[in-house]
């Protein structure tokens, strides 16, 4: 079915709405009613990307019956910066399921993203057969696991950000802007919009500060003595060791959700256990380096 053919009773095409508060509004219901994921924080902490594309389909109602929406990712990948995009928040409601919305609307993102120069497209999903025949392949994702390194204490301990309050999100905002990617084999150069929200999406992720540093670190304890690493922002990143000082924890036991190469650490690669793919469409088949995964705070 292509785009002429889709019935349009009924509904109206729209983009770049996100000036739109209940344009933005119907997103966030969109998004909230599909996966249970709630993005509306997002306008309090510093709004959207600047670089977001949406592409919607609104009932008279007002609610937004498909959407997808793509937005600039600068990725490193093997040590090469990568002038990427990024597809996210695509669904499409029940009553308006097969009628072609998502297909017309992953054309239009897609001749977007080549207007503008794009060199690859990323995206996570767990329907990874929809977007093959666009031309997306799923990547390999692995984290890192292993013993902890020796910690000494820690001169200046970290302190808890809550990116809710406006002091620690401006200096966590102000940290992302002058970041050093957290991996040379894959990692986000910028997508703060990205990490800010994820603060929010799962309460067991910490945000911590270290002051000597200057980087905050996004973590979790999984259990007693086992320490899981999920992003680290900063100019510099601190190694693993002092990582551990800094936020005076008792780990045995360490998971690194991304390549370790800059945290003076090794442990072993594991394949990550996940229901969701990450794609990526570009010119040339991607292979890492070494075993790799994006930071789950990157996830869009």
């Amino acid at each position: 079915m292509s785009s002429k053919d889709i019935d349009r009773s009924g509904l109206t095409f729209r983009r770049d709405y996100f000036d739109d508060l209940k344009a933005w509004q119907a997103l966030v219901d969109l998004l909230k009613d599909t996966f249970d994921i709630d993005i509306g924080p997002l306008q309090q902490m510093g709004r959207p990307d600047p670089s977001s594309m949406p592409f919607g389909w609104f009932a008279a109602d007002g609610r937004l019956a498909a959407n997808l929406s793509a937005f600039a990712m600068p990725l490193v990948i093997n040590g090469r910066t990568v002038n990427a995009a990024a597809f996210q928040s695509g669904a499409v409601r029940p009553p308006w399921r097969g009628l072609g919305l998502y297909r017309d609307l992953t054309q239009k993102a897609l001749a977007w993203c080549e207007e503008k120069g794009f060199e690859a497209i990323v995206l996570y999903t767990d329907k990874p057969a929809l977007y093959e025949p666009y031309g997306f392949r799923s990547l390999s994702l692995h984290a890192y696991s292993g013993n902890a390194p020796v910690a000494s204490k820690a001169q200046l301990p970290a302190r808890h950000l809550d990116p809710l309050t406006k002091t620690d999100l401006e200096l966590l905002r102000a940290a992302l802007k002058t970041r050093e990617p957290v991996s040379d084999v894959l990692a986000v150069r910028e997508s703060a919009a990205m990490f800010v929200i994820n603060t929010q999406l799962d309460p067991s992720v910490r945000i911590s500060w270290l002051r000597r540093e200057q980087a905050a670190v996004a973590w979790k304890m999984e259990a007693p003595g086992h320490f899981r690493l999920l992003d680290v922002v900063g100019a510099d990143i601190p190694s693993l060791a002092t990582i551990i000082a800094a936020l005076d924890i008792d780990a045995g036991v360490v998971d690194v959700l991304f390549c370790p190469d800059k945290l003076g650490w090794s442990g072993q690669a594991q394949p990550l256990e996940s229901y969701t793919h990450l794609m990526i469409r570009a010119p040339r088949a991607i292979a890492f380096d070494r075993p790799a995964m994006l930071s789950p705070m990157a996830d869009f």
